[in-house]
């Protein structure tokens, strides 16, 4: 990002905000939990959802909450601030669905710079002004990269298994424009999250790369995959060995897996993740699994007493909470995580 850009954000110079790299060696960093729990909570309408921009705009854009940080800016930054309240030291932009391909559900791939950057913007605002009233506690935010709704190495098609709805390349595209926009915007760390196919991952890890290069920086980058039922095993086949290997070609901030199951299903894979990978581990798991209604249950006392497991067995670094947790969760479990060291790994890879 250039200082020009900078200076127009309000974003400190490089140095003033802390560096990640130090803080999660010396503490166990807490992530925030669910955007779109908390947004629920709004019940927004279609017409929220349009605000006055968009008000006349031909498509339905209701439950488009990427949009949210251009029409409800004001409940997204709450967001943010209700997770750093709660102990939070990384919270996530609003940008899960914020690639090209993504957006053309809602048919504004136009938009696509402008929701990055903003949702970056006010995670920076937000994270700024929890820095500044306690300098000794730097708050991060992670440009989060979601997987898209397309898979590059599995066809839609039962009846054709050799086609592809993306290609790497398409991804690869989409995901250089959203990375360029979270960066402008003030991200300090990139999140390649929510994985189930991990071709599409490496597209991303690619984009980064590439991103990277043109700007001569380097930012950090967390990557966290998703296993998808009780084999053990991503939507596209993959073994938690297998993921890590496919990963692991750059270094990475953190590696890790979120969603889908919750605190007390996922350890099983986390103790396999942390005994094979010197990176830093990561884990943003749901609140249980959801109900008839698709409801999360877990209260925050049932999820922190699973993630003290966590700690108590030296799996993590950096702890949060995906589907389902709220504030409470995150208090929680940041309530507990400060008692801990941060995992020290003694794997090789």
């Amino acid at each position: 990002m250039s200082q020009d850009i900078k200076d127009s954000l309000g974003v400190p110079p490089s140095g003033v905000r802390g560096s990640i790299q130090e803080a999660i060696k010396n503490r166990i960093l807490v992530l925030d939990g669910a955007m779109g729990t908390m947004l629920q909570r709004y019940n927004f309408s279609e017409e929220d959802f349009r605000g006055e921009r968009f008000k006349d705009f031909p498509h339905s854009l209701k439950g488009n909450n990427d949009l949210l940080s251009l029409t409800q800016p004001q409940a997204i930054k709450a967001v943010h601030a209700a997770y750093f309240e709660a102990g939070a030291d990384i919270v996530e932009t609003n940008t899960f669905s914020g690639t090209t391909i993504g957006m053309a559900d809602y048919h504004l791939e136009d938009l696509v710079y402008e929701l990055n950057y903003e949702s970056a913007r006010i995670a920076r605002e937000v994270a700024d002004e929890f820095t500044a009233k306690n300098p000794d506690k730097p708050r991060f935010v992670a440009g989060s990269i979601g997987p898209t709704n397309r898979t590059a190495s599995m066809s839609p098609d039962v009846n054709d298994p050799g086609y592809r709805a993306v290609t790497f390349d398409d991804l690869r595209i989409a995901y250089k424009q959203q990375v360029n926009a979270l960066i402008d915007g003030g991200s300090d760390l990139l999140l390649v999250e929510t994985i189930f196919d991990t071709l599409n991952a490496k597209a991303a890890l690619f984009a980064i790369e590439e991103v990277k290069d043109e700007r001569n920086i380097d930012i950090p980058i967390m990557v966290s995959g998703t296993i998808t039922d009780a084999s053990g095993r991503t939507l596209s086949g993959q073994t938690v060995e297998a993921f890590l290997v496919s990963v692991s070609h750059i270094p990475l901030l953190s590696v890790g897996f979120n969603c889908a199951l919750g605190a007390d299903l996922l350890k099983p894979y986390l103790q396999t993740l942390s005994q094979n990978t010197s990176f830093n581990v990561s884990a943003h798991p749901n609140a249980g699994l959801p109900n008839a209604f698709g409801e999360y249950d877990e209260t925050p006392e049932q999820m922190q007493a699973f993630i003290k497991e966590y700690l108590d067995d030296n799996l993590v670094n950096i702890i949060g909470g995906c589907c389902g947790t709220t504030p409470e969760h995150i208090k929680l479990i940041a309530d507990i995580a400060k008692d801990y060291k941060p995992r020290v790994s003694t794997a090789t890879m």
